[in-house]
C-alpha cells in the first residue's frame, strides 16, 4: 500500500500545516494511552480546573473520538469506573460533557437541517439578532484578519493562535472566541459562517456536531435562554475580557501563545 500516493490523492487544504505528533499521535493505541493518562493524572482536577486554559485539566480526547480511533462509550465507561473519591466530581462533569452535551449536539444536527445556519436557531434568537444586526460595531474584522489573529484583543488572538498551531482550542475559550466573532463581524450571518469556517479548518475535532452546536450556542443561543438585551448581541448571552480575567490568569495564557514577529 502506497501511503504517499494515497495522501497525495486526497482533496484537502494543504495550506494548513501539520500539528506536532507530541500533542496528538494518531491511532487507537495513542487514544487509549491518552484516556489512561487523563484518568490517572487529570481526572481529580477536571471538575475544578477544566475552565482554566492555563491548566492541563482537559482530556484532549476529542480528536481520537472524532476520527473513530477510540469510542466515546469506552471513554465514558473507563471514567465511570474510576469515579470514586477525589475523582468523583471530575468524573461526573466529564460524563455530563461526553454523554449529555455530546448527544444533545448529535440530536440537534440530526433533526435540524439548518444546524449551521441562522435559520436553525430558535425564533427568539433569530428575532433579537435581526433587530440588532445593524448596530454599530466598534471593531469590524475581515475573515483573513481573524484567521491571522490580527485583533485588538490579545486573549482572542492567543486562542486563535492555539487553534492554528496545536489543532485544538481550549474548550472554555471556544465560547469567548465565537462570541467575539459575532461582536466583530458586520452581521450575525457573517459571524456564524466565519466561526464555522475557522473551527472546521483548524480544529482537529472540527466538522462535527459539537463544533456546529458550539458555534450556534455562542452566536445563536442554541440550547441557551435569552439574557438582558444589549447592543449587537441582543438577548444572546454575552462574554467579555474582564469576565475571563475573573476566571483565570488571562495574561499567563496570552504569554503562552505570543505573536511571532
Amino acid at each position: 500500500f502506497d501511503v504517499a500516493a494515497a495522501l497525495k490523492s486526497l482533496q484537502v487544504d494543504r495550506n494548513v500545516g501539520p500539528v506536532s505528533k507530541e500533542l496528538f499521535t494518531p491511532g487507537a493505541a495513542a487514544g487509549r494511552r491518552r484516556l489512561e493518562e487523563f484518568v490517572r493524572k487529570r481526572l481529580t482536577i477536571f471538575g475544578k480546573q477544566r475552565n482554566d486554559p492555563t491548566k492541563q485539566a482537559l482530556s484532549g480526547l476529542s480528536p481520537w473520538i472524532k476520527f473513530g480511533q477510540i469510542s466515546a462509550q469506552r471513554c465514558a465507561l473507563v471514567v465511570k469506573k474510576a469515579a470514586k473519591g477525589a475523582s468523583k466530581a471530575g468524573a461526573d462533569d466529564f460524563l455530563e460533557e461526553s454523554i449529555v452535551r455530546r448527544e444533545l449536539a448529535d440530536n440537534f444536527c440530526w433533526y435540524n437541517q439548518n444546524y449551521d445556519s441562522l435559520k436553525g436557531a430558535s425564533a427568539w434568537a433569530v428575532e433579537t439578532l435581526k433587530k440588532h444586526s445593524k448596530d454599530k460595531r466598534e471593531y469590524v474584522y475581515s475573515r483573513l484578519q481573524l484567521e491571522k489573529a490580527q485583533t485588538h484583543d490579545e486573549l482572542w488572538n492567543a486562542a486563535q493562535r492555539q487553534m492554528v498551531s496545536e489543532g485544538k482550542m481550549h474548550g472554555f475559550l471556544r465560547m469567548y472566541w465565537a462570541k467575539k466573532v459575532l461582536e466583530w463581524s458586520k452581521d450575525p450571518a457573517t459571524a456564524l459562517a466565519t466561526a464555522i469556517y475557522l473551527n472546521d479548518r483548524y480544529n482537529l475535532d472540527g466538522r462535527e456536531p459539537n463544533g456546529y452546536v458550539g458555534c450556534m450556542w455562542s452566536i445563536c443561543g442554541v440550547h441557551d435562554m435569552g439574557w438582558p438585551e444589549r447592543k449587537i448581541f441582543g438577548k444572546i448571552r454575552y462574554m467579555n475580557y474582564e469576565g475571563c480575567k475573573r476566571k483565570f490568569n488571562v495574561k499567563e495564557f496570552e504569554n503562552m501563545y505570543p505573536a511571532h514577529e
